[in-house]
């Protein structure tokens, strides 16, 4: 989590780097061009007491050297004399009475206001006992108390030490080798040094600087109109502008007189290596490697800028109260929303945490991971989509099962269902005056469609077929008791056949709570006669078909379905039939089948259909017939209906039969 937080603090940085808007820090650079002319390094130190006097003669506010000199100059005289003392005692002598190059590099520091460097040890080094020198510093409130200490330093040789106004730290910790954060001020015993660019500004200003506590749990370094905030331990994050290389002047063009030095007054003057082979080389948060010294140019800046970051001790238990919270908003809204909305939820609870810690680096330097909350979010989605899913897959095994309980109760209703029709094969076996065909298809399962034939007596054949309003479970349920209703008072009602249906239709208005309402086709043939008496309540007209003629509709007046309207009397029509005439009696579920382009089988193709059958069809091959050409007519499209046909043909009476 901590090098996701950096991450995503690194990011910051990335998108919204310091605009550099100070040129008040210039660094004097001892470069490859400066070596190549002056040699190489080390120089000797009157050679960089020239340097610094060259720099001095500008008035710069100040000068901070970001290089060490913790042991004496070989160069200088008394050394070369101790060497040359056997060999050459004049020249050695006349050397001798020369001062040295430290005490040169040391009186040319105070020639301006000068800040050298101080390194934290982790182990004592024995050159450098007791504690370096440092500004008096006050700490109020306990500020002081978490700071980080070094048990042991390293400092310049006392001549050079003794020159400058100013010691300032130089430890940088990297983290995962990006220099994120520089110990601003750090204990050495009962010593507190700040760091080198803080001391430089203090220095300039010669103000004293205080430590004290700031809200958060953080620290502010005061020195003149200057506050820069710290963690407790003294460490601070910089914020980071992209390298410039127009804060760097060459050492050699300040040595040789080629530039202008009194371009540095009152700037600001770190003095550093860039030279191939003396750098200490550092990566930026913003991904970018630039050499030490602009690691304390861009410190200075950004405190001149008042451009540094912080992160308050709170900051941790804003993160998780924020995570609480988007996890309770997840945990009460998820389940009232779709996969697709929650979905958006999340996203959008992230987006606002992104955006809220943007903002809160870009106009405040205040740095809060919104990564850690929202990574929280992602898991709580995560888990309770899980929950859902396994729930959903719970419920889904309770559907199937249930389905499939249903589809076993549904088979059974329609095997109870096809039992109370009547199977023509069966009962008029033994019959020859008339030969009985007929055929149902429910739409779905079960369905409201039905028909029925039996014998009233030994010469009346009745036959019906009729159709419940609406389809599947309720309208079977319907169709058994209007089917035993219509038999009942087929077998008790002396009179018409529309008598008949008028009173079937008292009696099923009694036990109609859902007031469906039922189409029907009812018709008495005399298998002697042949004399057909047949009444129509709102249901599909039977069709005949005489020998050597075409199929016709036996359209006749009739009435509104049964349950439409109250103490309606049914009119019956009659009609002789023709030996070898045969009838066709059927439900809408065969003129009003539909095709993939929404168009009917209708009326003209079933009576094409009829016709092709020709004169001396069986009633078998009649269904037949018309159920496969409405099935191919309507292939791939689902059945609009419940499909039922009926097919009766009259023979002829009893006696012509036997003496043929």
């Amino acid at each position: 989590m901590e090098r996701l937080r950096s991450f995503v603090f690194d990011g910051w940085q990335r998108l919204m780097p310091r605009d550099r808007v100070s040129d008040q820090v210039v660094v004097v650079d001892i470069d490859e061009r400066a070596l190549a002319i002056h040699g190489q390094w080390p120089w000797p130190r009157d050679r960089v007491a020239d340097l610094v006097s060259r720099i001095a003669k500008a008035r710069p506010l100040v000068i901070g050297m970001d290089i060490f000199f913790p042991e004496p100059d070989r160069y200088s005289p008394a050394v070369l004399a101790a060497r040359l003392e056997g060999k050459a005692p004049e020249i050695a002598a006349r050397l001798k009475g020369m001062p040295s190059n430290d005490d040169m590099l040391g009186t040319a520091l105070a020639e301006v206001p000068s800040v050298l460097g101080v390194a934290g040890l982790e182990t004592r080094d024995a050159r450098f006992a007791g504690p370096p020198r440092a500004p008096p510093v006050r700490f109020l409130d306990g500020a002081g108390d978490g700071l980080r200490a070094f048990p042991g330093h390293l400092r310049n040789v006392p001549e050079i030490d003794a020159g400058a106004a100013g010691h300032g730290l130089y430890s940088l910790d990297l983290e995962g080798g990006v220099a994120r954060r520089l110990q601003l001020i750090a204990r050495f015993d009962e010593a507190a040094v700040p760091t080198l660019a803080v001391e430089m500004i203090r220095v300039a200003l010669q103000a004293p600087l205080t430590v004290a506590r700031a809200p958060g749990g953080t620290i502010e370094l005061r020195f003149g109109d200057y506050a820069v905030p710290a963690q407790s331990d003294g460490r601070a994050y910089v914020r980071y502008g992209h390298s410039d290389r127009s804060r760097f002047v060459s050492a050699a063009g300040i040595l040789d007189g080629s530039f202008d030095v009194s371009q540095l007054e009152g700037k600001l003057v770190v003095i550093g290596f860039t030279g191939l082979g003396l750098v200490d080389l550092v990566t930026t948060p913003l991904g970018e490697t630039v050499f030490g010294v602009e690691n304390h140019a861009q410190t200075a800046e950004a405190i001149l800028e008042g451009s540094f970051l912080r992160r308050i001790d709170l900051a941790p238990n804003i993160e998780a109260a924020l995570l609480v919270a988007f996890g309770l908003g997840l945990f009460v809204l998820v389940p009232r929303s779709n996969a697709q909305r929650s979905a958006a939820l999340l996203a959008a609870g992230i987006a606002v945490l992104l955006g809220a810690g943007a903002l809160a680096f870009r106009y405040a330097g205040l740095l809060f991971d919104p990564v850690g909350p929202a990574l929280g979010a992602m898991a709580v989605f995560g888990v309770m989509q899980a929950g859902s899913l396994a729930e959903a897959q719970r419920q889904r095994q309770q559907l199937r099962e249930q389905a499939a309980r249903m589809a076993g109760e549904l088979d059974a209703a329609k095997r109870i269902q096809m039992g109370l029709l009547p199977d023509p094969r069966d009962i008029f076996a033994g019959e020859r005056r008339v030969d009985v065909a007929a055929i149902l298809e429910p739409a779905r399962t079960v369905g409201g469609d039905f028909y029925d034939c039996f014998m009233l007596d030994d010469r009346r054949f009745f036959f019906v077929v009729a159709d419940v309003s609406g389809k599947g479970l309720p309208a079977s349920l319907f169709m058994a008791s209007v089917k035993s209703i219509l038999k009942s008072a087929a077998l008790t009602v002396e009179g018409s056949v529309g008598a008949v249906l008028t009173r079937a239709q008292d009696e099923i208005r009694r036990e109609n709570p859902e007031s469906l309402f039922v189409t029907a086709m009812a018709a008495v043939l005399d298998l002697e006669s042949g004399e057909l008496e047949f009444a129509n309540a709102g249901h599909e007209p039977v069709w005949s078909h005489r020998p050597r003629g075409r199929a016709e509709r036996l359209d006749a007046s009739g009435g509104p379905p049964l349950c439409v309207l109250d103490a309606y009397s049914y009119p019956s029509a009659r009609r002789a039939l023709a030996r070898g005439e045969w009838l066709f009696a059927l439900s809408d579920g065969a003129t009003e089948a539909m095709n993939m382009a929404r168009q009917f089988f209708g009326s003209e193709r079933l009576r094409t259909s009829l016709d092709w059958l020709g004169d001396d069809p069986d009633a078998a091959a009649i269904v037949t017939r018309v159920r496969d050409d409405v099935l191919r007519f309507s292939a791939g499209a689902e059945l609009a209906d419940d499909l039922t046909l009926l097919a009766v043909r009259w023979n002829g009476p009893e006696g012509e039969l036997s003496g043929r």
